[in-house]
């Protein structure tokens, strides 16, 4: 790559350079602008918004390579994201090298400006051990994919995967022999670049003529500059498209809290969720420009791992594929009036049983390192599925309708609602809303027997802690969690406002709950819709009595206890703390993690609505994870979640592990705890 005797390319020289950049980039822009027209054919979306905060965290995770190496694990080893990382780096630093030694020294003629400078030299150096690190990782990466193919490269192992890294590899080869016969046909000694320098001393101990190695330089650069284009060319039509991708789905990435799904206008929407590829919205289509293809979601999610027929990743694929094969036809048919509808989606590319079979633990969106988005695809096909098609399995639509019909999932009375406060002595907003707390009990806990238990010990630490709290009771109805994440979008905005009325008819101001999925909903949907509310989850509010003083366990159940992030407070509203310095707090606890944990927690398998659903295919995902809390030794599994604790609790009894594990909410581990209130002002 060196600009020494690249000075005169000659006027055929420079016509023929000229010639073969114009090409290739008119190549490379056709491409880019059909795929540019094919996302136009999304709905209409802003993500335009706060453009400098997008800017720069685009700025931040691509600069830092945070988004690949966030998914770094030693545990087992997977160094692909610290691979990737390398190619990063060392392709900035080579397209920088492209545009000043080949763009500015050859097209431009600026050879004798740049040549043997000091910032040649060093800038040189720099590119050859950019170079070393290049051609590690596509060693290592072609290692991965055709010796130790690991299961999510499977798919990958193709001609296209080879030829990419066959391309990079002779780029960093041609660099090198580049820099070697430049140096040996021009004469010049040094150490600088140490690559070239080497290599141009071998050719100079070798005998040959200058003729020939001044010769072999202008051959070996007119095939470096070839590859070059041949690379830009194809980019736009390979899997490499995310390089072209990835930075603007980073920068247009949703803004709004991670938790909360788009809400849908249902006076103004033409179609109701997702049924043919134009009702995505174009950032939904730049997602399938984006996928690397890596295969981190498809690890990572429940759904795979337990055999169920969702992959997220061939998901993302089979509409990217769709849009490439239906795009010109729905170009050609969107400029004319009366157009035909688009193909469907659902069961031509995406089949109903994948669409069902996510439990929308959101797992795939927080180990993308580009920022795709599937899971809110399958929302989309969901809603259309539900509130258009009337399409659903027969469970779900007997919860809509308990939703609809009794203002709860459950089966039974809404007469039973506050069956579980018998005894407690705890007073309703319609008695007395001079209240400094509403407890949020939610229908699981409030109806589903095993959960009541959690009810009764979150209210009996609030009335220890002098807590000035009180309840809907009758008045309490679904929040309407279930219903959107079952994708009827009608009913849960119909619960939203019936809700919504009644806390401002109270004038709450602060909620405290036990269920994630409640708690997710009321803190980030429901100011989609003006309920404003200080909203917290109960595994918060203890933790923060334990550090008022409020609270205090003297002792309880001993044992090993290990906890399960419930997905709808870990990878939903990063809530991780809390809950492990509330088991601090228990003298007789001794706490270890599963794994994985944390942001990277399995699924119990009950969220989006496959609480209400049958799990039919695979493996339960529930007993995945129970297998995972086996693996600690521990006795106890703590959670935060309802239906954490219903799934793994029914997991154990399938397993017939009653007698050396159980499941219990952090709430009460807590109550059953011998307690007291180490001050008199703790009740004031």
């Amino acid at each position: 790559m060196s600009a020494v005797s690249v000075s005169y390319l000659g006027i055929p020289g420079y016509l023929i350079f000229w010639a073969f950049f114009t090409l290739a980039l008119g190549l490379f822009s056709r491409r880019v602008y059909f795929l540019l027209r094919l996302a136009r054919l999304g709905r209409a979306e802003n993500r335009f918004d706060n453009m400098g905060h997008r800017l720069m965290s685009v700025l931040t995770q691509t600069l830092s390579q945070w988004c690949s190496l966030k998914n770094i694990s030693l545990h087992p080893p997977d160094l692909a994201g610290m691979g990737h990382a390398f190619l990063f780096f060392g392709f900035s630093l080579f397209l920088i090298g492209y545009i000043i030694f080949i763009g500015l020294a050859g097209g431009f003629g600026l050879a004798p400006v740049i040549a043997g400078t000091t910032f040649e030299l060093v800038y040189s150096s720099i590119l050859d051990l950019a170079a070393l690190l290049v051609i590690t990782a596509v060693i290592w990466a072609a290692i991965r994919r055709y010796v130790l193919k690991p299961a999510r490269l499977k798919e990958e192992t193709t001609a296209e995967a080879g030829i990419i890294l066959l391309l990079v590899f002779s780029l960093m080869v041609l660099h090198i022999l580049t820099e070697g016969f430049s140096y040996a046909a021009t004469g010049i000694a040094g150490y600088l670049p140490p690559l070239g320098a080497a290599l141009a001393k071998l050719l100079a101990g070798a005998g040959i003529s200058q003729g020939v190695l001044a010769a072999s330089h202008q051959w070996v650069w007119w095939l470096h500059y070839v590859t070059i284009l041949g690379f830009l060319v194809f980019i736009p039509y390979s899997k490499h498209l995310h390089l072209l991708a990835s930075f603007p789905n980073i920068a247009f990435r949703n803004l709004e809290p991670k938790g909360a799904l788009k809400p849908i206008d249902l006076e103004q929407a033409e179609t109701l969720g997702a049924t043919g590829i134009q009702d995505f919205t174009w950032k939904d289509l730049l997602d399938l420009y984006t996928c690397t293809r890596c295969g981190r979601c498809q690890d990572s999610c429940p759904a795979t791992t337990s055999g169920k027929p969702l992959n997220p990743k061939q998901v993302i694929q089979n509409m990217k594929q769709h849009l490439l094969a239906a795009g010109p036809g729905l170009l050609k048919a969107s400029a004319k009036a009366g157009a035909s509808s688009p193909p469907s989606i659902t069961g031509e590319v995406i089949a109903e049983d994948e669409i069902w079979a996510c439990t929308t633990c959101r797992t795939c969106q927080e180990v993308c390192p580009v920022s795709i988005e599937p899971m809110t695809k399958l929302i989309d096909l969901r809603r259309n599925l539900v509130m258009e098609q009337a399409t659903m399995p027969e469970t779900a639509e007997v919860a809509l309708r308990s939703i609809e019909d009794r203002g709860h999932p459950w089966r039974g009375t809404t007469a039973s609602r506050t069956d579980w406060a018998e005894g407690l002595n705890i007073k309703t907003l319609a008695e007395d809303s001079h209240i400094d707390i509403l407890y949020w009990v939610g229908c699981t806990e409030a109806l589903e027997e095993r959960s009541t238990k959690v009810a009764r010990s979150v209210a009996r630490l609030l009335k220890l802690a002098g807590v000035n709290f009180a309840i809907l009771g009758a008045e309490e109805s679904c929040c309407g969690e279930p219903a959107r994440r079952l994708g009827n979008e009608y009913l849960f905005q119909t619960q939203v406002a019936k809700n919504i009325e009644i806390l401002k008819s109270y004038n709450v101001k602060r909620i405290v709950t036990a269920c994630p999925h409640c708690y997710n909903t009321l803190k980030n949907e429901y100011p989609q819709f003006g309920g404003d509310f200080k909203v917290s989850h109960h595994t918060e509010f203890i933790a923060g009595l334990f550090q008022e003083g409020k609270l205090r366990a003297i002792k309880g159940l001993r044992g090993i206890v290990t906890y399960q992030d419930p997905c709808y407070l870990g990878r939903y509203n990063d809530i991780y703390q809390p809950p492990r310095q509330i088991l601090s707090h228990m003298p007789d606890l001794t706490a270890v993690e599963m794994k994985p944990n944390r942001a990277k927690s399995f699924c119990c398998g009950g969220g989006g609505g496959r609480m209400w659903l049958e799990e039919a295919a695979g493996q339960r995902v529930s007993e995945l994870r129970l297998e995972q809390a086996m693996a600690t030794k521990a006795s106890v599994i703590a959670t935060a979640c309802p239906y954490c604790l219903q799934m793994l609790d029914d997991a154990i009894r399938t397993k017939e592990v009653t007698e050396s594990l159980r499941v219990k909410d952090i709430a009460e581990l807590v109550s059953e705890a011998a307690l007291y209130r180490p001050y008199p002002e703790a009740s004031g």
